[in-house]
């Protein structure tokens, strides 16, 4: 057999071979389409989102909603609700590693629980969740970060799972209270003379300048502690927190251990707030665990940094 021969054979093997090769058949699964379609919350697609939020306005909103995913639109109507799972935010906490609070109830509201995804579309209309930034319903400590888990209740179609819920992270920030009309009425003592014409009187804790102050008595009398000031802010307000802003440049009497008082009438006082401030000449705030309320405010002082006097450059609330 000549060489032509060899190689016509050999390439009529191999080529039969081949042939051989892909005759076998491999049996998938079963896959109907309508596995691949689902609804889900378009929020979820990138992981939790933060919202910060001013209470300069009683409320703010959310927006949420679901969406339709698959091959297509819809031949028919899709109905889906929506509800907060509390339970979530242990899990969401746990598998972060985060210690955000539940947002509480009193402070929000889904002003849509269902919704539809009408036929020959690919989403809900957009709805809207409600957050209470300020008053009696808001939460009480503006301090803390909140969850609230928003979720895919049911559906009349199959849910995504891994995007069925989005995980909302709420800051409150709060806005200091515009202090027009506020005035000084009593306080424990001041500076009325040794530190100038414009300076050292209870007054210039609220003249929006950081340069200026407030100061115990310290010529011809030093009283100690607790030093204080009560402020009438006009009118009663819920009240959050305080804000501080020590003398500039001079550690030395600084306030450190320190309380806040609240009254509607200068009589009975609800306390508010028993903490430290620190030995900084930045803006300060403190945050009551829970909105006092009152038209007077008592700041009392009751020690202060290597000093038995005291001064404060600025005073505010929220």
């Amino acid at each position: 057999m000549n060489m032509a021969a060899i190689r016509y054979f050999s390439l009529v093997y191999i080529l039969g071979m081949l042939f051989t090769g892909c005759k076998q058949e491999i049996n998938l699964p079963d896959q109907p389409l309508s596995d691949y379609i689902k609804v889900y919350m378009p929020q979820a697609a990138n992981g939790p989102v933060t919202y910060n939020f001013s209470n300069a306005r009683d409320t703010a909103t959310i927006i949420y909603g679901a969406d339709y995913g698959g091959q297509g639109y819809p031949s028919e109507d899709v109905s889906v609700s929506f509800a907060v799972n509390a339970a979530l935010a242990d899990s969401f906490n746990l598998a972060n590693n985060t210690s955000y609070s539940l947002l509480p109830e009193k402070s929000y509201r889904l002003n849509t629980a269902a919704a539809t995804i009408g036929k020959g579309r690919l989403s809900t209309e957009p709805l809207k969740i409600t957050i209470i930034t300020k008053g009696i319903n808001a939460p009480d400590d503006l301090s803390k970060t909140y969850i609230l888990p928003v979720t895919i209740k049911n559906a009349s179609i199959n849910i995504n799972e891994k995007l069925r819920t989005s995980f909302c992270i709420i800051n409150i920030v709060p806005v200091l209270f515009n202090r027009k009309g506020w005035s000084v009425i009593d306080f424990s003592s001041q500076e009325s003379y040794g530190e100038g014409a414009n300076n050292g009187r209870a007054v210039f804790v609220l003249d929006s300048n950081i340069n200026t102050f407030w100061h115990s008595q310290w010529q011809g009398a030093q009283p100690g502690p607790p030093h204080y000031i009560i402020i009438d802010i006009g009118a009663s307000q819920s009240v959050s927190g305080a804000a501080f802003v020590a003398r500039q440049g001079v550690n030395s009497g600084r306030p450190q251990d320190i309380q806040l008082f609240l009254s509607e009438d200068k009589q009975v006082w609800k306390t508010a707030f028993t903490g430290t401030l620190l030995n900084d000449g930045a803006l300060q705030k403190v945050f009551f665990s829970t909105p006092v309320s009152g038209r007077y405010v008592k700041l009392q002082i009751n020690s202060s940094y290597s000093s038995n006097l005291t001064h404060l450059a600025e005073f505010y609330l929220f």
